[in-house]
């Protein structure tokens, strides 16, 4: 039995005070150069300093807790961060002074990587270690790739994306799923790109796209260090180029919320890429403040809590575990700035 959730989440600025020293939460322990640093921060300073990541949040759990407060079951919900305000260790203070003894923890973070799945059990530990004695037991939630709260309001987001293209020019337009890029040996250690290929498939399936892929963005690492690829403003020339492509439909499908990396790479870079190019381009958006993504959280916290009898997903790739494997998603060197 638990007696709370708690919603884990990667933190965001407010301000553009504040900017800096996220991004040196972020990158702390990680020889990042000052000048990588101010070149992002530069994204947050084009926003007021202000990720849209905490507003997410925040709607989503006053979301959540309505949905418990009439469906059950009865938990408190509290919010941790990585790198920012509230944070992870002194929201697990909190719920100690509360007498929470277990939590259920659900990760905004849908995919398996190490940056997206096993930083996350690491944070947990060493935050929990800190907090020491009566601090709560905490079990993560599984990951939620294929789960129907996920995929369907992204199936519903990209077609409404679609739907703003001439009807005549529909068939030739070209969709773009894209996921933060992360170092190949990161990836090569996880289910990262197998599990965003699945996602894809169930929402191109889904609306019979006649032409999509799986593109990367918001690459950060030294070009001296393989990433995955294809870049999404490579792959944009490509389609213009190469297939003579009129409309590009982008989907950020690795992102839960709109975080900064959708904001600025997408909304701002590659739109004016395509505005260059005189290319017509819409995106999708983000499946996070849907109400069937916050019933989602309550799905996988009633099947961990064994009230369920079977857990819900889509394709034939079953459901993601509840604990990882102990190689699963191990540290490569290099990682997101940001994510």
């Amino acid at each position: 039995m638990s007696d709370a959730i708690l919603i884990f989440s990667f933190g965001g600025p407010e301000k553009n005070e504040d900017v800096m020293e996220f991004l040196e939460n972020v990158v702390a322990g990680r020889n990042i150069p000052r000048k990588r640093l101010l070149s992002v921060a530069g994204h947050y300073y084009h926003f007021g300093g202000k990720s849209p990541i905490n507003d997410h949040n925040r709607m989503m759990i006053a979301a959540l807790r309505e949905l418990l407060a009439e469906q059950g079951p009865a938990l408190p919900v509290y919010w941790g961060n990585r790198n920012w305000h509230p944070y992870l260790e002194d929201t697990l203070r909190t719920m100690k002074d509360d007498g929470v003894r277990r939590c259920l923890v659900f990760a905004t973070s849908a995919f398996g990587s190490y940056s997206g799945c096993r930083r996350y059990l690491e944070d947990l530990e060493r935050a929990s270690n800190a907090v020491g004695p009566g601090c709560p037991e905490i079990l993560k939630l599984r990951l939620y790739y294929n789960h129907p709260g996920f995929i369907e309001p992204m199936v519903d987001h990209v077609r409404a994306a679609v739907e703003r293209i001439p009807e005549s020019r529909r068939l030739k337009a070209v969709c773009f799923f894209t996921a933060h890029s992360v170092p190949v040996s990161m990836a090569d250690a996880s289910p990262y790109v197998e599990q965003l290929r699945e996602a894809c498939r169930l929402v191109a399936t889904a609306l019979h796209l006649p032409s999509w892929e799986l593109v990367f963005q918001s690459r950060s690492g030294p070009p001296s260090q393989p990433w995955l690829e294809p870049d999404v403003l490579d792959s944009i020339r490509s389609a213009v180029a190469g297939r003579g492509a009129s409309d590009i439909v982008l989907v950020p499908v690795g992102f839960v919320s709109d975080h900064m990396e959708v904001l600025y790479d997408l909304d701002t870079e590659a739109k004016a890429l395509c505005d260059e190019l005189g290319v017509h381009m819409v995106r999708a958006r983000t499946a996070g403040g849907d109400p069937r993504f916050v019933a989602m959280i309550r799905d996988l916290v009633m099947e961990r809590m064994d009230r369920v009898a079977e857990k819900k997903v889509m394709g034939d790739c079953g459901a993601a575990p509840d604990v990882c494997a102990p190689g699963c998603c191990v540290a490569r060197a290099g990682s997101p700035v940001s994510r």
